[in-house]
């Protein structure tokens, strides 16, 4: 492990992914997708889904070193 951000990264990527696959009214979830329900309306949990994805993936690069520094 190279960088340890890159692990806080893919932790909040995957609770983003998985917050909008059970559709979460966690409050922290709602406060991250409130701005994106502006613009995505009713399919703004599956932008979080894809958003999450994206996150974790990009964090798990990073942990690994493989971009970044």
């Amino acid at each position: 492990m190279h960088n340890p951000w890159g692990l806080l990264v893919t932790a909040i990527g995957l609770l983003i992914f998985l917050g909008g696959l059970t559709e979460s009214n966690f409050i922290l979830y709602r406060l991250i997708t409130a701005r994106s329900r502006l613009r995505w309306g009713d399919h703004v949990h599956r932008f979080s889904m894809v958003a999450g994805t994206l996150m974790a993936i990009f964090g798990a690069l990073v942990a690994f070193g493989l971009i970044g520094r």
